[in-house]
């Protein structure tokens, strides 16, 4: 890998993206939310227009799967011994994201979480929502690079325990009701 590849496969990773973001709109998925409006924040979670604005309480979720991406590029860097350019990394991190946008906005994923999880008015991300995703996971994955593993590890607790104690809800709920849901958590998610 050379440094001149890097522009090559940042533009992939936009592609890739635009693929994905193409493939939802072809879907039928809207361009933003069917209310009409674009805001740049929606903080009502439980509400039919989560997941259809700029940024909403999961997109720290998306932030957190940044982190997790790129402390898996350093992992692979360190198993192989080779210092690895950033661009590849990206360029997976980006391309797995995509694929996660992909599939969450499949039927199969939309009917899991409204049947698995208190979000009963989700009915899958505006194409808008989907691509801001990808965006704050790129930011998750270049902030992670620039600070200290701790401080980032530190961040990613603090959005996972604030966003719980705020909507009842954060990444680790989220795929454990996806996998495998509990009554019990779905009761405490309700407010019970």
């Amino acid at each position: 890998m050379r440094a001149s590849d890097a522009p090559r496969l940042y533009l992939a990773a936009i592609l890739v993206a635009v693929a994905g973001e193409t493939l939802l709109w072809l879907w039928g998925r809207p361009l933003i939310c069917t209310c009409g409006s674009v805001k740049l924040w929606h903080g009502v979670a439980q509400s039919s227009e989560t997941s259809q604005h700029v940024t909403d309480w999961y997109t720290f979720s998306h932030v957190i799967h940044g982190f997790l991406f790129y402390g898996l590029f350093r992992l692979m860097r360190r198993i192989s011994g080779r210092a690895w350019p950033l661009a590849p990394g990206v360029l997976i991190a980006v391309a797995l994201e995509t694929g996660w946008e992909v599939l969450e906005n499949s039927s199969f994923i939309i009917e899991r979480y409204r049947a698995a999880t208190i979000a009963l008015d989700y009915y899958g991300d505006s194409v808008l929502n989907s691509t801001s995703d990808i965006a704050a996971m790129t930011s998750g994955f270049f902030l992670a690079r620039a600070l200290p593993a701790a401080v980032t590890i530190v961040l990613a607790l603090a959005m996972e325990i604030g966003v719980g104690a705020v909507i009842r809800d954060n990444l680790v709920l989220n795929v454990i009701m996806l996998i495998h849901p509990f009554e019990a958590i779905k009761t405490w998610q309700a407010g019970a």
